[in-house]
Order: structure tokens, then C-alpha cells, then sequence
């Protein structure tokens, strides 16, 4: 019988890491910004999970969003993926520890869309494209769909490496047991989701994460979501909306789809809401078209004229075309995409999206408020009548996916 010394301490996350501040919040969780300690070496990014519901029924266990990014963050490995470093479970609640990124997209097409600053540099822009799709085909080769691609979902490092983040709504599409309707019925941030989302598709490729990808191109051009609606949420029957408004969003600007160009769609459930989609909206029924709306970008943001310096151009205009494909089946994949001429011909995109840009980005906001890490456990949790201990502090072993 092995000694009492030999058996293994668990794992404390303040053992190991030293909480600097506090990142953000969402549905599932907290991040925090930590550095390590006690020989482990580095920033990192600590996402702490919360237990499921808890009320007077008790304790309901974990939720299925961090099952599934657990699940995920240790089977994937690439440099346009952000690494998970560990997983510590303590307390009845889940920490998964990231490597750490001083910026996110978003917080970059903030700076620039401040009074007087000049567009995202066309150079940044093509290499942070680069490195967003070769971690999507990643992604997309193992079988995964991120379903919730966005600008505050892409990380990037203070070396100019492009990153995916958040995989909580990730999903394997390879052989699911049910369709990925039937238990997610809504995915993907309104502004980002894809039309045949919109139109109540039952069955989804890979192909809406490609149409996030143009939405997320279009906004680094413009620094302002090309698509901006206004979701319509659920009513009492829980049932799923029509997105109306989202829909007008797009045919203001790509013009209403058409069975002879997308075959599939009269199969649509939603399809009889498109007849009345331009009633009383100009927009809709003379749309912009979307080679005015970029040509009107370029314009305004005065990218020199001088062929030494890059430029979106008419294969920038190509690529997103093929991006905001109303027809899933033509929509470009990854791998189509990176082989494009907007990124093939003439200047080739870098390995560092910052590079030669000399703008100097704020990093990232850490609070030192909202610390809940240093908190022995959630508020609550002993009325589930599970021990403090009950998960032993145990390193996360491999999970099948949820």
C-alpha cells in the first residue's frame, strides 16, 4: 500500500498562477489575466467555468459548453488556434488555462475607428486573413465548426500572430448524432451568421464559419459590421424567430437570393418570408451591391495610390464576394480561400500582422476588480451536498465530445 506521501497533491490554481486582473465575462464564465508561478513560467489567460443552473433543486453539474471546449481545447494543436496549456478542476468549477494574447480584432478596429485615425494598414489586413483562414481549415480538417467566429473571438499576440478563440459553441460535424439544429438552434452572433442560418436551415456545413470570415473582412475594411441588425429574440413557446431584420441587413447590400443562383433554397423553412422581405424597404428592392460598398471603403480610407504600396484591390473584392456567397455550396472553404490571388499574386501576406505598420496598439483592459479566483469556491455551491473536494483538484482527462 502506497504511502500517504506518495500520493500526488492536487492542483490548486493559485498554486500555480498569480491572478493579475480580470479580462471579461460571458454566459459560461470568467476570464482572467495571470502570470505563472512557482517555476511555471509566462502570461496566461485563465478561463473559469461556473457550475450549471444551482437553485433549490441543487447542484446540476457542469455545462455542456465547457464539456464540449474542454473536449476540443486538448485534441487541437496549430499556431492560428489558441494552445490550452492545462486544465484544472477544483472545487466544482472548471479552469482552463490559455496562453495569453495582448490583443483581440476587436479592440484593433476600435482603435482605428477612433476620430482621426487612419484604416487598418492593407497589409495588416491581408495577413490577419491569412492566418484566420489557415486556422479555420485547421479546424475544418479535424472535422470542427467554430460556429461562433467574430471579431472579439480572434486573438493577437503582441508578435502579430493571429489566433481562433472561444471554441464553447465549437461543434464536430463529422458524424453527429443528431442534426446540429435540433440541439443548437441558434449559433453564431447575429451580425456574423450566415443566410441560410437566417433561413432556418435544418442541416449546416462548415460554410457558415467561411461567411463569418467575409462578414469579419468586410469589418476590418470598414472597422464597422457590414451586416448591423437588430436580433429577434425568442418568444414564450421558445421557438426561433424570424431574423427579419438581420435578412433585410444583407439584401440592402447583396440584394434578395434567387432560386436560379442558390437551387436549394426554396427548400428553405423560412423561404415565403423573403416575398414581403422589401416591402416598404427601398433598400432592399435597389440594393447597393456589394462592389459599390467596397469600392466606397477603399475610396474613404485613401490607401495610397502608389503601386509600391498595397492595396485591397479588385482581388481583395473577389476573395470577399466569394466569402458572402448567398449559396453555400459555391462559397469559397479555407482551402479555396487561401489559395485566392488576393493572397497569392503580388505581396505576399506576412507571418506578423503587425509588421511595418509602426502603430502601437493599447493592450489589453485588465481590471482589478471582479476577482472571484481568489474565492475558495462559487457562491452556493455547498447546498449541492457534494464535498469541496469531490473533484479531488484532478487534471482534466480526455472527454468524447458531448
Amino acid at each position: 500500500m502506497a504511502s500517504m506521501s506518495s500520493v500526488p497533491r492536487p492542483k490548486h490554481i493559485t498554486d500555480r498562477y498569480k491572478i493579475i486582473g480580470f479580462i471579461s465575462s460571458g454566459t459560461y464564465g470568467r476570464v482572467y489575466k495571470a502570470k505563472g508561478k512557482n517555476g511555471h513560467v509566462g502570461e496566461f489567460a485563465i478561463k473559469k467555468f461556473k457550475p450549471d443552473k444551482e437553485g433549490e433543486v441543487g447542484y446540476t453539474g457542469i455545462s455542456q459548453s465547457a464539456i464540449r471546449e474542454m473536449a476540443l481545447c486538448t485534441e487541437l494543436s496549430h499556431p492560428n488556434v489558441v494552445h490550452t496549456v492545462e486544465i484544472i478542476l477544483e472545487n466544482k468549477c472548471i479552469y482552463i488555462v490559455f496562453e495569453y494574447a495582448e490583443h483581440d480584432l476587436l479592440q484593433i478596429i476600435h482603435h482605428h475607428s477612433q476620430p482621426n485615425r487612419a484604416a487598418i494598414p492593407a497589409r495588416s489586413i491581408k495577413s490577419i486573413m491569412y492566418q484566420l483562414l489557415h486556422g479555420l481549415l485547421y479546424l475544418h480538417r479535424n472535422w470542427v465548426m467554430h460556429r461562433d467566429l467574430k471579431p472579439a473571438n480572434i486573438m493577437v499576440t503582441s508578435k502579430g500572430e493571429v489566433k481562433i478563440g472561444d471554441l464553447g459553441l465549437a461543434r464536430l460535424f463529422q458524424r453527429p448524432l443528431n442534426t446540429l439544429f435540433t440541439g443548437d438552434k441558434v449559433v453564431v452572433t447575429i451580425w456574423y451568421r450566415a443566410p441560410e442560418l437566417l433561413l432556418g436551415a435544418r442541416h449546416y456545413t462548415p460554410a457558415i464559419d467561411l461567411w463569418a470570415v467575409g462578414c469579419i473582412f468586410a469589418e476590418l475594411l470598414s472597422l464597422r459590421p457590414i451586416f448591423k441588425g437588430e436580433e429577434a429574440k425568442m418568444d414564450n413557446k421558445k421557438s426561433v424567430p424570424f431574423q427579419r431584420n438581420q435578412m433585410q441587413k444583407i439584401a440592402e447590400i447583396l440584394g434578395l437570393p434567387t432560386k436560379d443562383h442558390w437551387p436549394l433554397l426554396s427548400s428553405m423553412p423560412e423561404y415565403a418570408q423573403l416575398a414581403n422581405l422589401s416591402a416598404g424597404n427601398s433598400r432592399v428592392a435597389s440594393p447597393q451591391t456589394l462592389h459599390k460598398w467596397y469600392w466606397n471603403i477603399v475610396h474613404m480610407n485613401k490607401y495610397p495610390s502608389d503601386p509600391a504600396s498595397m492595396t485591397p484591390g479588385k482581388e481583395g473584392l473577389a476573395l470577399l464576394k466569394g466569402l458572402l456567397e448567398y449559396d453555400p455550396q459555391k462559397r469559397l472553404t479555407a482551402e479555396q480561400a487561401l489559395q485566392h490571388p488576393y493572397f497569392t499574386d503580388d505581396d505576399k501576406p506576412g507571418e506578423n500582422c503587425f509588421e511595418g505598420s509602426g502603430i502601437e496598439y493599447p493592450l489589453r483592459r485588465v481590471s482589478q476588480e471582479d476577482n472571484d479566483i481568489r474565492t475558495s469556491s462559487l457562491p452556493g455551491t455547498k447546498r449541492s451536498g457534494l464535498p469541496d473536494d469531490s473533484y479531488g483538484g484532478r487534471p482534466a482527462k480526455r472527454l468524447k465530445e458531448a
